[in-house]
């Protein structure tokens, strides 16, 4: 049904630019159930043995959401939106999954390993992921379930890793699970109409990136993403998709951590590790509260923080994040520490 890529057998061997890999172009959007051809991160994939691809992508050196930071580190959620646009494509391209079934997100997570590996340069940015596919829930033709390994790299240089698990149903399958038994009841946001938070303070550019709003007290947070956004929401959909819940994590993570990088001498922190659990559908006419921890042990670094973002509708917990922000020293190269991400030179 379509078509696919001479085998290549040789597995284990360095990740490097492979000339087989085509960047000139982009896979078709309606494989990576995007209806914007400018969101199509996915170039290209190969088989390299059973189960074993090479997927493609080419990164922008600037997007209207997920842009560079003010140090021209490339935004980590562009390696998450790039797992999710592989595990689709090989679905539809490789192992035939219909184009009318309904993916399902279960959890996602994503490490940076080497974050001066992704910095923005003069032009676009070619990166590999090496992927591993494994059946999860396999009862074709209503449903399939995966999950999707990747080791991302630039230049053959090794820098991140990650995964995606997935369901795809078919429409009957889909509107199953989808009913609301159990789930969170519809109903009125009885919040006094808020305003967003400055896009600065959460890391972005514009007001209507900014998906976070205050809640009642002072610690609590509500998510308000705008509905009729073009990347967030760039299709129709009947529920929170996952990247937007990730992209209210990450908000109200660098809000979070970000205080002191405004001051003098301050230090900058990157988020570099998230890990997702979708625990239900979250509806998108009630009201979504965030709720954040710190683990006060710290990271395994100087100066690493790690927060546990949960997001609730009622009582129902419809999502989790365990999130690692890293420092980023400002000292001249010979005397930053070892071990910790560092500037774009």
């Amino acid at each position: 049904m379509y078509q696919r890529r001479p085998r290549r057998e040789t597995l284990g061997e360095p990740l490097r630019p492979d000339p087989e890999l085509d960047f000139q172009r982009t896979v078709s959007r309606r494989l990576v159930h995007r209806a914007a051809v400018a969101e199509v991160l996915v170039t290209d994939a190969m088989v390299l043995g059973e189960d074993h691809f090479l997927v493609g992508s080419q990164w922008p050196r600037d997007h209207a959401l997920y842009h560079p930071d003010a140090h021209r580190r490339s935004d980590p959620l562009l390696f998450a939106e790039t797992i999710r646009q592989a595990l689709v494509y090989l679905a539809h391209w490789h192992y035939g999954v219909p184009l009318t079934h309904r993916f399902v997100g279960y959890d996602m997570d994503f490490e940076i390993t080497d974050p001066g590996a992704l910095c923005v340069g003069g032009r676009p940015m070619p990166v590999e992921l090496q992927a591993r596919w494994q059946w999860t829930d396999r009862r074709p033709p209503r449903r399939y379930g995966a999950r999707l390994e990747v080791a991302l790299s630039v230049g053959g240089r090794r820098c991140g890793r990650g995964s995606l698990r997935v369901v795809a149903l078919d429409e009957r399958s889909y509107r199953i699970v989808r009913g609301r038994i159990g789930g969170a009841e519809s109903v009125a946001d009885s919040e006094q109409p808020r305003r967003r938070v400055e896009p600065g303070l959460v890391g972005r550019l514009r007001n209507k990136d900014s998906v976070l709003a205050p809640g009642s007290t002072a610690d609590g947070w509500l998510m308000k993403p705008d509905l009729d956004h073009a990347i967030l929401f760039d299709h129709p959909t009947d529920h929170l998709p996952l990247m937007v819940l990730l992209e209210g994590f990450r908000q109200l993570g660098h809000l979070m951590t970000h205080p002191a990088a405004s001051h003098p001498g301050g230090t900058a922190l990157t988020l570099v590790s998230a890990a997702v659990d979708c625990l239900a559908f979250g509806e998108l006419d009630v009201p979504t509260r965030l709720v954040v921890r710190e683990d006060e042990a710290g990271g395994e670094m100087p100066g690493e923080r790690k927060l546990r973002l949960d997001a609730l509708q009622g009582d129902t917990l419809i999502a989790s994040c365990a999130s690692v922000w890293a420092p980023v020293q400002f000292a001249p190269v010979g005397e930053r520490p070892a071990g910790l991400p560092v500037p774009c030179a």
